[in-house]
């Protein structure tokens, strides 16, 4: 029989409905659950409102958890799966560019750099093609990329968090690694040729001066 693990101690006056130590549950866990939320939809609003629905589903699914999992890893569980059923319906709605994420928080970005206006304006369109090129990918690659490569989570607490095998975990990272490095490929080339372009039309524009 599997050991059940160690969990906040708080955990049990939640079962018991326990007005207080929920407000510590959201407390304690507000700040992940808002940043996989955004990191998977790409959108603030839409964030917010994923957040509260994995809340509320974390509520009503307490009865269920049966402790062979940490608390944490099981209430990822929940956001990752919330997240990704989101996408699955929203394919076609559009989603704040990186862009614009970088406008809204100008102030911070720039405030502190040494880097060139020209510097600058690359970094924000490579940073721009890596949020479009993950935009593209399917909900469930973009959950292991998220979980691997930006969380940094290990094979197994993969494994684990979405109730799959070892196996399966390693063939869904190199399949969404492969397919984000052709989407971010085909960005950079699209986004090289305007380039080029645009470089052309300002020199035939200059020396018709």
């Amino acid at each position: 029989m599997e050991e059940k693990k160690e969990q906040p101690e708080w955990l049990e006056k939640v079962r018991q409905n326990d007005i207080y130590a929920w407000e510590k549950l959201v407390k304690e866990y507000e700040n992940m659950v808002y940043h996989i939320a955004y990191r998977m939809m790409q959108n603030e609003q839409e964030a917010k409102d994923i957040s509260q629905e994995i809340f509320i589903k974390v509520y009503r699914n307490l009865p269920k958890f049966d402790e062979k999992s940490t608390f944490s890893t099981w209430l990822y569980r929940i956001a990752i799966n919330t997240c990704i059923d989101a996408l699955r319906k929203n394919k076609t709605k559009q989603t704040i560019s990186w862009e614009q994420h970088i406008e809204q928080n100008k102030n911070e970005t720039i405030t502190y750099t040494t880097e060139t206006p020209e510097e600058i304006c690359l970094q924000k369109e490579k940073q721009n093609n890596i949020m479009e090129a993950l935009q593209n990918l399917s909900p469930e690659h973009k959950a292991v990329i998220l979980m691997r490569d930006i969380q940094d989570m290990t094979y197994g607490e993969i494994a684990e968090c979405l109730s799959v095998s070892l196996g399966t975990v390693k063939s869904r990272i190199a399949r969404a690694r492969e397919q984000f490095k052709k989407e971010f490929l085909a960005k950079k080339e699209l986004f090289t040729t305007h380039t080029r372009q645009k470089s052309i039309t300002d020199k035939k524009g200059g020396d018709s001066l």
